[in-house]
């Protein structure tokens, strides 16, 4: 089960209508995209010994109406300037066409005892998911929770972030949030009614659930409420772990782990917990994280114990154990760790003798590939293993560590869906590739079959693509895989639009999968060039380090790489390149342009981690300290300021083109973090070339987005670049 929660990715233009500016080989009035500028309202730090200046500070209050305002202004503005371009609505509606030809869209496929099944399904041209079940993979479809209703009732959109079922099947723990906010209330459903039990529980976030075995009772992770005049930065500190039988009312529910509850077993204030259970052991495992990063404590009770005042939880582990990952089946607990070995193995403890020094190796990582994530069957252990940005599945059977590769339809990558009770021999698995839609699968030995579960549609019309994999030199030797995408016959003059997309944080790689706004981009004669810089997990954990706080700026200078790299390949030129990030991506795309502005006619910011200086004062930010650094560390800062974006802009400096996009309801990434980048990079640039901030009222950081919102945001995205890139202009109005 993973704990991973929340981790983070114009000068003034005269509005004077006689001024002209020249962009992307197209004169335009200025006044087209004319914007306030943001006042100055500098604010002066000392940190360390470094004067850090911060001339948008107030920014961060965006509940101020002045901040509101200008906000306001600058979504209208970015609204106004991405509807002239001339083909966007045709994008759009491409974008929408080909999704809809990829047919149903499922996830998160979890198989229960007795054959029950539960996914989360998105019809063809619907907007959001819906949680449905059936009784065996061939079984009546039944949908127990449409988040549409809520949606229409209120005019704000719903979505599903997670779902637990109970052992039995006869109840099913939800969470549901509005407007992109992650915000999750906790239901609890009773299956053959379809009817909530109880009362909705607040500031349940994540799936950190826990269904005690006999189904009649479960723990989950609450969020405490923030007094006033608290920080927000206190906001995923000292959670704790409840415990309440289904029926009961919160006021119920008992306090039975966290930092304020198990005083006596060291954990910090961010110590976030869950508790494992599994049917037929007696054991319970408490899991903690900082939600940022997989490692953690591991402590080990009798089930039984929880009925008692106290519960005497035994540690097994802590973070410098490097466990990311843990499995309860009988007596056994399977762990995952990179303790020893940086491209992970499985260990297995009996929790009768719980020492870690006991645990045995039961599955190695094969030579040159990750041992990313595993799972338990009734007989064997799966795993996921990556090979760059394919995924393979490997079984490893009792006493064989080495494993056996399983054979794949097609060149992807696989994602095993979820057998919590470990109560099946064969396996679901969903497979995506770059060029092939997404199907669910069941293995059985080394065979895969379509179990029906969702219609499988024809490839719909899209030109052939070549994907190229290739290894870029970067400016200290060390080679960076970067995956390319592109039309066959595709001429490499120079002339073609071709967007390089990274991310590079937590150890997260980029990963194949099937992308309609991609095809759009690549029917018109783009480029996709997906790079695995160092901060990925592409080559285990030791690329992920060579990434990762004071070797952080290896991310941006490979970035710089793979460009020079795509330009002197003769793929693309300064005038027809792109670069994106998201989230935490936003360190890489935002440092990398602001290294070699040179290189690049146009940038995507995506809900990007920009001001890391300031960023731990926010409430996911402190959580993210153990993946950047802290500002307050004197050993941390020097990187943290040297990654920040914003504090990296120069004045008069010829910067691209750049749409920052963001959600005013992201809980991961402030939106303030691109408020105060635009208004700084609408002050420095003095290329003419327009910073629009691309603004979305009823969305967060993507998560929980409908299909429409992304169609639209993809359509933005890509005719933003292609205008800037000259391939396309904007109409007069």
């Amino acid at each position: 089960m993973s704990l991973l929660n929340k981790p983070f990715r114009l000068p003034l233009i005269s509005a004077t209508a006689s001024c002209v500016v020249v962009a992307a080989g197209f004169v335009f009035p200025a006044s087209a995209y004319a914007v306030t500028a943001a006042p100055v309202q500098e604010v002066t730090d000392v940190i360390d010994g470094v004067t850090v200046k911060d001339p948008y500070r107030y920014f961060e209050n965006v509940k101020d109406p002045k901040v509101q305002s200008w906000l306001k202004e600058q979504g209208a503005t970015a609204r106004k300037e991405l509807d002239r371009i001339d083909l966007r609505d045709t994008l759009e509606k491409r974008i929408a066409e080909i999704s809809a030809a990829t047919g149903d869209d499922i996830r998160a496929v979890t198989r229960m005892p007795g054959d029950h099944i539960y996914y989360l399904k998105r019809v063809r041209g619907g907007k959001q998911f819906k949680l449905v079940t059936r009784d065996g993979l061939a079984g009546a479809e039944r949908v127990l929770v449409d988040p549409e209703r809520e949606a229409e009732r209120t005019g704000v959109p719903h979505a599903i972030n997670y779902f637990v079922p109970s052992w039995d099947s006869k109840h099913v723990a939800y969470g549901v949030s509005a407007g992109g906010s992650e915000d999750a209330s906790l239901y609890i459903l009773d299956t053959q009614t379809g009817k909530n039990v109880g009362e909705p529980i607040p500031r349940v976030h994540e799936a950190l659930l826990g269904w005690l075995p006999d189904s009649k009772s479960l723990t989950y992770n609450q969020l405490k409420v923030l007094k006033a005049g608290e920080p927000d930065s206190e906001t995923y500190l000292d959670s704790k772990v409840m415990w309440l039988k289904v029926g009961a009312a919160e006021a119920q529910a008992k306090a039975m782990f966290g930092p304020t509850v198990t005083t006596d077993l060291g954990l910090a204030r961010l110590d976030v917990g869950a508790i494992i259970f599994s049917p037929g052991s007696r054991w319970m495992v408490a899991r903690t994280t900082d939600t940022t990063l997989p490692e953690g404590y591991l402590f080990v009770a009798d089930v039984a114990d929880l009925d008692k005042p106290t519960v005497a939880w035994k540690k097994i582990s802590s973070f410098d154990d490097k466990i990311t990952d843990a499995e309860l089946k009988g007596n056994d607990l399977y762990l995952l760790t990179h303790a020893g070995a940086p491209r992970n193995k499985v260990l297995k403890l009996d929790l009768r003798h719980p020492e870690l020094k006991l645990a045995r190796e039961v599955a190695a990582a094969p030579k040159d590939a990750v041992l990313e994530k595993f799972s338990l069957t009734r007989d064997a252990l799966m795993a996921e293993v990556r090979e760059g940005t394919s995924i393979v599945l490997r079984r490893y059977a009792a006493g064989d560590t080495k494993g056996q590769a399983i054979p794949a339809p097609f060149k992807g990558a696989a994602s095993l869906q979820n057998d919590p009770a470990h109560a099946y021999s064969d396996v679901l698995y969903s497979l995506n590739g770059w060029t092939e839609l997404p199907r669910t699968l069941l293995l059985k030995g080394k065979v895969s079959s379509d179990p029906g579960l969702r219609v499988n549609p024809t490839m719909p019309s899209l030109p052939d693509v070549e994907v190229v994999d290739v290894k870029v030199p970067s400016y200290d030797g060390a080679m960076v895989p970067m995956t390319l995408l592109y039309k066959k016959g595709l001429k490499r003059d120079g002339s073609n639009p071709t967007l390089l997309d990274g991310y590079a944080a937590y150890g997260f790689s980029q990963t194949a999968y099937f992308s309609p706004a991609g095809m759009a981009w690549l029917e018109r004669g783009g480029v996709l060039a997906y790079a695995n810089v160092r901060g990925s997990g592409v080559y285990g954990d030791d690329w992920y380090r060579a990434g990762f706080k004071g070797t952080k700026s290896n991310t941006w200078k490979d970035g710089v790489a793979c460009a020079k790299y795509l330009i002197a390949e003769g793929y693309a030129t300064p005038k027809t390149l792109g670069v994106m990030g998201t989230s935490a991506g936003g360190i890489f795309v935002g440092r990398t342009v602001t290294t070699a502005p040179e290189l690049f006619a146009a940038a995507i910011f995506n809900v990007g981690i920009m001001d890391t200086v300031r960023a731990e004062d926010s409430a996911n930010g402190i959580t993210n300290i153990s993946e950047f650094g802290s500002a307050r560390n004197p050993a941390e800062f020097p990187a943290l300021l040297e990654m920040s974006t914003y504090h990296n802009i120069k004045d008069k400096t010829a910067y691209p083109a750049v749409m920052l996009v963001h959600g005013m309801n992201d809980p991961r990434v402030d939106v303030w973090h691109s408020a105060k980048t635009a208004a700084r990079l609408q002050a420095a640039t003095d290329s003419g070339k327009p910073i629009l901030l691309r603004l979305d009222m009823q969305a967060g950081h993507g998560i929980g987005s409908t299909a429409t919102q992304r169609y639209a945001l993809s359509a933005d995205i890509y005719s933003f670049l292609l205008w800037q890139m000259g391939k396309a202009k904007q109409n007069d109005s």
